[in-house]
């Protein structure tokens, strides 16, 4: 018998959202190459991880990147392989409302019938987790495919993070009739929920009911329209207009310069996800970090004995718990003596260095708009 043929994935979408400031890993991040370009654990960068990742499920040519002006030319240069007209650049940013809709465009131009995914480019799974993260995300494209859902991928809390929103589960989704049942396990999303506060997400961590919102979302191209036009109806309006051009580049650019500051600055969840009624979510059982800070790196570097990460070659005296980074071209590095400090991240480049507590790093966006407003600084952002 001829082998059977595989389900065609022509109609399946991908598109990354890469339009980062590089605020909460300055020095090494800045406005022109932020953390989803950079490459800290390895040779490549998160935004080609995030590509690599997806590429068994969709074809190359069917993978955007909506980024900005600034970081578009950094973000083609780390992605020769997808077609110059697929990294589409926002004239500035409105958050992930209208980012979501300009994708919704972009896919529906390509092809009406197309289900895409929203993914982040920033995040980390490592590989030992890349086939269940594979299998999640072809499951909830085959579902999004069959319906009228938009299915998010829940993250299971290890911690009462109060940095991530949380999703309440509801029922259990049957099995669908007349095929073999999903692997990956989908639920009606009960609730979407804010940042909490720590008290709200210990609470969260201990009922086993709620998920991290990792930003990771699956929908036709029909079903974004649809909810666009119940729930946001200033952007179903702009999206049918970069529908009309959104194979035309340079007419789109010029129409995105014209529309973009008249937006509204709008998140996805606030936008869409909490007036949805036919939102779904999978559970999201492989490993996820967002590292989105610098205290969040010693959960991927090695410690010594007193709990001191490093990256580079430091030397410590009576220094507990420090994370170290030298990013210097090698040919550059001297030793980094650290005597006495604790919880501290210590981070050093070529042209600057950053010096803090751990605790104090959510006041990284205070310190970049101090250094934007120095005249002798504001090439360091």
């Amino acid at each position: 018998m001829p082998p059977k043929n595989k389900p065609s994935n022509k109609d399946r979408f991908a598109v990354i959202l890469a339009g980062g400031k590089g605020e909460r890993f300055w020095p090494l991040s800045r406005e022109a190459h932020p953390k989803q370009l950079l490459a800290l654990f390895d040779k490549k960068s998160f935004l080609q991880h995030t590509i690599e990742r997806i590429k068994p499920l969709v074809p190359i040519k069917n993978i955007f990147i909506i980024t900005n002006e600034t970081q578009a030319a950094a973000v083609r240069k780390q992605l020769p392989k997808l077609p110059r007209e697929n990294v589409v650049a926002e004239p500035c940013g409105r958050n992930t409302c209208p980012a979501v809709s300009l994708a919704a465009a972009l896919v529906g131009a390509r092809n009406p019938a197309g289900t895409m995914a929203i993914l982040p480019a920033d995040h980390i799974i490592p590989k030992k987790s890349e086939k269940k993260f594979q299998k999640i995300l072809e499951e909830s494209y085959d579902l999004a495919n069959r319906g009228q859902a938009i299915v998010t991928i829940g993250i299971r809390p290890t911690a009462p993070e109060t940095g991530y929103g949380y999703i309440k589960l509801g029922d259990k989704l049957p099995p669908p009739k007349g095929r073999k049942p999903y692997k990956s396990r989908f639920h009606i999303a009960k609730k979407f929920i804010e940042k909490p506060n720590y008290h709200k997400a210990v609470q969260y961590l201990n009922d086993g009911s709620f998920r991290w919102n990792a930003g990771m979302f699956v929908f036709s191209f029909g079903t974004i329209k649809e909810s666009l036009l119940k729930h946001q109806k200033k952007l179903h309006k702009a999206c049918e207009q970069w529908f009309k051009i959104a194979n035309q580049p340079l007419k789109l650019k010029r129409r995105l310069k014209k529309d973009y500051p008249k937006l509204d600055n709008i998140s996805f969840d606030y936008g869409i996800m909490e007036h949805a009624k036919n939102t779904l979510i999978v559970d999201g059982d492989f490993e996820w970090d967002d590292l989105g800070s610098w205290p969040a790196l010693s959960r991927h570097l090695k410690s010594d004995s007193e709990g001191n990460c490093s990256e580079g070659d430091p030397v410590y005296v009576d220094a507990a718990r420090n994370i170290v980074f030298d990013a210097r071209l090698k040919k550059n590095r001297k030793p980094i003596a650290i005597v006495g400090l604790r919880d501290c991240v210590i981070v050093q480049t070529d042209d600057t260095a950053l010096f803090a507590h751990k605790k104090a790093t959510p006041k990284m966006r205070d310190l970049i708009v101090k250094i934007a407003r120095s005249k002798s600084h504001k090439h360091l952002i």
